[in-house]
């Protein structure tokens, strides 16, 4: 008889518990029909998508988030919704039309409300009533429900605590002062897209605690008496804002983000003198329909008009907007605006200014001369006056630009970022310039069909994509160390031998994409800086040998006359490479030694199933290169040929011989054998 051992017992008990971990792991999974959570779920649940009629019943009370968003509830009745510790519910897009009163009443604790896009336009006192009981309610989206004014009015009666609001999407059409009435603790009210046309004074300045108002995509036109000290953020884009004023009542603004793109703006907005404005947006407007000087008298002008003002006390030379020197703006988007020339003198007064986009204007020549007369002359040169002490962001793509005064250029004494894409750019020949430093210089009459890009010390990235550029001379960005150069999309332009001298130690990234260059025409300098090269959409059939000396990571040959890469090259380069791109080249689908280098050295060659390659018979074959060698076995294994005259008569001399001697043997050693005994 076999004795159990302490063993035995050990393993025996080992599985018992295993079993019971096993057992009680499956008992406690969340299960869909009778919606029980396991113990690290208990807090959240999910029937989005269910089509459900109705809130799922026998849902654990212990639940705090619940979602059943996407489905087709039309009524809440008074038993839905037994969950006592319930603080986050979502029931958008659905169909609610009903909530009975005491809907709410199981779940007092109600922090979030979720029921935009629903059909809330519908028995609005009753629905109201039932929103009035959560008294704990923090948040609440009820956008696009078709609510308008009065509808809005009942749906924030009572709530006294709440401080997220959205109704976007709604048909409101006047703000009053009823409207937020009861809900006086708000931080951030969001009204986008409604058809709102006015708003009645006093609707947004006892809410205390405001920060944050988004009126985007209505029908405001006009923001005469702007008093919301207490907003940080006020988005206004895609209205029919006309002008935008605020009367100065020696009270701080707390603005930081102001959005007034995608109006009508003639005026740059007029602003209090102490503000705290970081972030302008003024994308998409007129600014600039106006000449400078015009403009500037009639903002005075309006502000008199509309603040009652028959003077404004402004120290001489100054005017409404000399309270821009105040102001720490680091950002301004005037894209897409009406600039015929630049508003220097007004925009000089934004010392802080980081980034400023004046992209897609009508800007032609920027040769406004920022000197003054001799007051501030060194040596026969005059320093500018009015300048841009901050600025490291300028945008200029897209203006038809033709001169960049060499004045303006040294009015950016930070400057490290320049767009000029889409222009019409030539670069100078530095032979034809002086520094600063001498005592006489070209005029800028006299340079006025080129701009000068010598001597910025501070400049980092450049783009002069698309400029029309013929011929890059010799030194033009000499003692300007770009990290950064693109020269895509000037179509035959000649580089000057040494025109990119004086880049070898920190150019970084240079695209000369789209220029229809071949590869005689590629007169490039060691670049031991350069990580990133576009030399796509050219005519290069061999890559030129300089580019083995930069630590290349990204290369692009996309779209050129290559049928092949010198494979030390190749070697050299894959050292540091890690993306290339050729597709659009027509390789040779049996020289591939260079793309087993490549592979070897595990560099990532995303588009090459859309390679194509050009087999032994001609023939332009697409996704070959990754899987050549089975084909070009086959295409270069002998081919068995059809014999001639020749070598058939020699065949059949040769058969017959053997054919002969085989005879004669076998005769003879019969012959041999039948004398034996």
């Amino acid at each position: 008889m076999i004795r159990p051992t302490a063993t035995t017992f050990s393993l025996v008990l080992l599985l018992v518990l295993l079993l019971y971990c096993s057992l009680s792991h499956s008992l406690m999974q969340f299960n869909t029909v009778t919606g029980r959570l396991h113990d690290d779920q208990q807090e959240t649940t999910s029937w989005r998508f269910r089509n459900l009629s109705s809130v799922p019943e026998g849902l654990d009370v212990r639940l705090r988030k619940l979602d059943v968003s996407n489905n087709v509830i039309r009524h809440i009745n008074s038993q839905s919704l037994g969950l006592p510790s319930l603080l986050r519910l979502d029931l958008s897009y659905n169909q609610l039309e009903i909530i009975s009163e005491g809907a709410f009443r199981d779940v007092a604790q109600l922090q979030e409300l979720n029921l935009a896009r629903n059909a809330l336009n519908h028995n609005v006192d009753s629905n109201s009533q039932a929103l009035g009981s959560l008294h704990r309610l923090r948040r609440l989206d009820i956008s696009m429900n078709g609510l308008d004014d009065d509808a809005a009015e009942l749906y924030l009666r009572d709530k006294s605590i709440l401080e997220h609001l959205d109704l976007m999407g709604n048909v409101l059409t006047r703000l009053t002062t009823k409207l937020f009435a009861e809900s006086l603790s708000v931080r951030s009210i969001r009204i986008e897209n409604n058809l709102i046309t006015a708003i009645e004074e006093g609707t947004f300045e006892p809410l205390k605690k405001l920060k944050i108002l988004n009126l985007a995509r209505n029908n405001l036109v006009y923001i005469c008496d702007f008093k919301l000290h207490q907003v940080k953020l006020l988005n206004l884009s895609r209205n029919s804002i006309e002008f935008f004023v605020t009367r100065e009542d020696g009270h701080p603004y707390e603005l930081e983000i102001l959005d007034l793109s995608f109006n009508n703006l003639i005026y740059f907005p007029m602003v209090p003198k102490t503000n705290r404005l970081r972030y302008l947006h003024l994308q998409n407007n007129m600014v600039g329909t106006l000449e400078t000087d015009t403009l500037i008298s009639e903002a005075d002008s309006l502000y008199r008009e509309l603040t009652s003002e028959d003077e404004v006390n402004y120290p001489a030379d100054n005017n409404i907007y000399s309270n821009w020197k105040l102001m720490p703006l680091v950002y301004m988007d005037l894209s897409s605006n009406h600039f015929r020339s630049l508003p220097v003198e007004t925009l000089s007064h934004l010392t802080s200014l980081v980034t400023l986009n004046l992209s897609q204007n009508c800007l032609q020549d920027i040769s406004y001369n920022t000197t003054k007369c001799c007051s501030d002359h060194v040596g026969g040169y005059h320093q500018p006056s009015l300048t841009f002490p901050s600025l490291r962001y300028l945008d200029l793509q897209n203006n038809g630009l033709r001169q960049l005064s060499t004045f303006f250029l040294e009015a950016l004494p930070n400057i490290e970022t320049l767009n000029l894409k889409e222009n019409s750019v030539r670069p100078c020949d530095p032979k034809d310039q002086l520094g600063p430093s001498q005592t006489t210089r070209v005029s800028p009459n006299n340079m006025s069909s080129c701009v000068s890009f010598w001597n910025i010390k501070t400049l980092r990235s450049l783009d002069l994509q698309d400029n029309g550029i013929k011929t890059l001379h010799r030194n033009t960005f000499e003692r300007t160390p770009l990290v950064s150069l693109n020269l895509a999309s000037n179509v035959d332009i000649i580089l000057d031998i040494g025109a990119l001298e004086g880049l070898q130690s920190s150019l970084q990234s240079l695209s000369i994409s789209g220029n229809n260059m071949a590869t005689s025409a590629l007169s490039l300098p060691c670049l031991k800086a350069l990580r990133r090269l576009n030399m796509s959409n050219n005519n290069v059939d061999v890559f030129p040998s300089i580019i083995g000396c930069s630590p290349l990571m990204e290369l692009d040959v996309r779209n050129n006359s290559l049928t092949s890469m010198n494979e030390s090259l190749v070697d050299r380069l894959s050292q540091c490479l890690d993306v290339l791109y050729v597709s659009g080249n027509s390789f040779n689908c049996c020289d591939t030694k260079w793309l087993k280098a490549l592979n070897k050295e595990k560099v990532k060659i995303p588009d090459l199933d859309h390679a194509v390659c050009l087999s032994v018979n001609g023939t332009l074959l697409t996704g070959l290169l990754r899987n050549h060698s089975l084909h070009c076995s086959l295409e270069l294994s002998p081919k068995i040929t059809e014999p001639n005259l020749g070598q058939i008569i020699i065949i059949i001399l040769f058969v017959s011989t053997v054919l002969i001697l085989l005879v004669f043997v076998k005769k003879v050693c019969c012959n041999t054998g039948s004398f034996i005994v």
